[in-house]
């Protein structure tokens, strides 16, 4: 039976946030929590996340008509929201013309009781669960509270589901976050534990990072096309950040 599955689909992580900024503030200081005042749904960009929007915005409208987001589905965090907008009026899509949508199944990963703390703050306040997310890895260990990388796996397989259903032959563009397009990549590729966390292990998400798809009809699938793209930061001077998203904790 045949897949029917867009055409193009670009999967783009926000801009730098302030969260970002503060959490590197935070891990250079030696600090147990990370300071910032916000929810983690209401962090906006930084000045040098618009910045990189806007870039990868006019790389987006440079493309030829026919080879530009027709549907836009984004997180309903203000990050990437902001990274939306600001792509969206760089690119010049209309969004009379360009669905867009927010997703709730695309927002952050849930850290639960760890949200704003930092690798020295889990280790200080909860040791027993630090040993435990050491011991189980972070694809199944799910903090009290929180989600677990499967978790946010089974609500993106309906979002996937979506796309085959509602968004055939089209071409799709996703703004979320670094646990979104590694989740992603995992579905779409086919990939295991394994090697999932291999990719993750080998680098951070770029803020404002391209991966993309395109659909090869002779095998009736998603091809990767580009992988953590940032050429359109550099061409246009803006700087690349691999910060880990802005409230979770960085790698131990």
């Amino acid at each position: 039976m045949s897949q029917p599955w867009p055409r193009t689909l670009w999967i783009v992580r926000h801009g730098q946030s302030a969260g970002n900024v503060a959490r590197d503030a935070a891990e250079a200081s030696g600090l147990a929590m990370i300071d910032i005042a916000e929810r983690d749904i209401d962090v906006p960009l930084s000045p040098l996340g618009r910045e990189q929007s806007v870039a990868l915005g006019h790389w987006f409208g440079e493309l030829p008509p026919d080879r530009r987001p027709e549907v836009v589905l984004t997180s309903p965090y203000v990050r990437a929201r902001e990274t939306t907008r600001l792509l969206m009026e760089s690119a010049g899509l209309d969004p009379r013309k360009v669905r867009v949508r927010i997703d709730e199944r695309l927002r952050e990963k849930e850290f639960g009781i760890l949200d704003r703390l930092t690798v020295l703050g889990i280790r200080e306040k909860y040791p027993e669960l630090s040993a435990q997310r050491r011991h189980v890895g972070k694809f199944y260990f799910r903090p009290p509270g929180g989600e677990s990388w499967c978790d946010v796996i089974l609500r993106l397989r309906s979002v996937l589901e979506m796309m085959t259903r509602e968004h055939c032959g089209q071409r799709v563009l996703v703004v979320a976050h670094q646990v979104i397009v590694n989740c992603m990549r995992y579905l779409i590729e086919c990939l295991e534990e394994h090697e999932v966390l291999d990719l993750d292990r080998q680098a951070d998400v770029p803020n404002c990072g391209v991966t993309s798809y395109e659909h090869d009809p002779s095998t009736d699938s998603l091809v990767l096309d580009l992988a953590n793209f940032v050429a359109p930061l550099r061409e246009a001077g803006a700087p690349v950040t691999v910060e880990p998203d802005a409230l979770a904790a960085p790698k131990p």
